[in-house]
């Protein structure tokens, strides 16, 4: 389901939404579904103009059909991969976080889900020249943190300030600042498109970090069911939607919870599974000691392109090392069935 917006097509204003909404028609699929005369009459508004919102919203919304070969050679122009800045975290994930995917990280508390998020932000500002956007929805965000990352890639103070303009940041710490925050970003709120624009230092957007989903959703499967499902299908839409039409890559983080069986798990429920097209387990390590405070285990639990259940040890402080030991020792075993 999408909401029905200001903007969204010629003719539908404020005032045009707000009567839709007060007719009980909200979303795209109740007005294209809906007799226009009776809406017309409900809403005191033009018949003809009506039929041409909906006109609009059906060449927008609507599936249209197209051949493999089609999708084939669109895939083949338009999917890059960008490297995380880890080289364990790239080979779990073949080679790095795809574009016009979503990439998930799911983890609990101190698992290094943010930590993360902040070195393939400093990695793709720094070493791939790209822009990132980092929708912060915890306040987890450091912009020393950043700093701290650039400092290991790179001396020149000048070049750090330019990576960290590379990254604009924004904050959303519940679930309507988060949609009103997707929605300008593509266009959708007025604002011009932040995805759309290309920066003042040159590139484009090639990264959306969002951490995390979970923070803000989580808190409307309780008590307020019914809406938090409805407004968890809308992020997932719009996500999907952002990476598919710029072309970018979407890394979100959520939490973690126990099956039944007390297996740990990604949080947000079934329906929400089928959103990322990657995931990944982010775990201490249960050996892990004073010496080693840093270590993870991250776990492939879905992807399209791998076996599950593969396994990788990572070093959070990849990102913050100037002198890197590569001949460290890694893992990347089948995890015991």
């Amino acid at each position: 389901m999408v909401l029905l917006r200001e903007g969204m097509c010629p003719g539908l204003d404020e005032d045009f939404v707000r009567r839709l909404r007060d007719a009980q028609v909200k979303t795209v699929e109740d007005l294209v579904s809906s007799d226009m005369e009776d809406l017309a009459q409900k809403c005191s508004a033009s018949y003809k103009a009506l039929i041409a919102i909906r006109r609009v919203l059906l060449a927008q919304h609507a599936a249209f059909p197209v051949s493999g070969a089609d999708l084939y050679d669109e895939l083949l122009s338009s999917t890059a991969i960008l490297s995380t800045g880890n080289p364990d975290l790239d080979a779990l994930l073949d080679s790095g976080v795809y574009t016009g995917e979503i990439t998930e990280l799911a983890g609990g508390p101190a698992s290094g889900k943010t930590q993360v998020c902040l070195g393939v932000a400093a990695h793709v500002s720094q070493h791939l020249r790209q822009n990132v956007i980092y929708v912060d929805t915890t306040g987890g965000l450091s912009a020393g943190r950043l700093r701290q990352m650039l400092r290991t890639q790179t001396s020149s103070d000048d070049e750090q300030m330019e990576a960290l303009q590379r990254i604009t940041v924004h904050r959303a710490f519940d679930i309507f600042s988060l949609l009103d925050c997707l929605y300008r970003l593509g266009g959708d709120g007025g604002g011009g498109g932040g995805l759309r624009q290309a920066s003042s230092h040159g590139g484009s957007v090639k990264a959306l970090i969002v951490d995390s989903v979970s923070a803000v959703i989580a808190p409307l499967l309780g008590s307020r069911h019914d809406e938090g499902m409805y407004m968890k299908s809308q992020v997932a839409i719009t996500l999907k939607a952002m990476a598919k039409d710029f072309n970018i890559a979407a890394l979100v983080t959520n939490h973690v919870t126990r099956s039944v069986e007390g297996e740990v798990q990604p949080g947000l429920g079934v329906s929400w599974s089928h959103v990322p097209r990657t995931r990944v387990l982010l775990e201490r390590l249960p050996d892990a000691d004073i010496d080693r405070p840093t270590r993870r285990c991250a776990t492939l639990i879905k992807s399209s392109r791998r076996p599950c259940l593969i396994r990788a040890e990572l070093d959070l402080q990849w990102w913050s090392r100037s002198e890197r030991d590569t001949s460290g020792k890694r893992k990347l075993d089948r995890a015991d069935s």
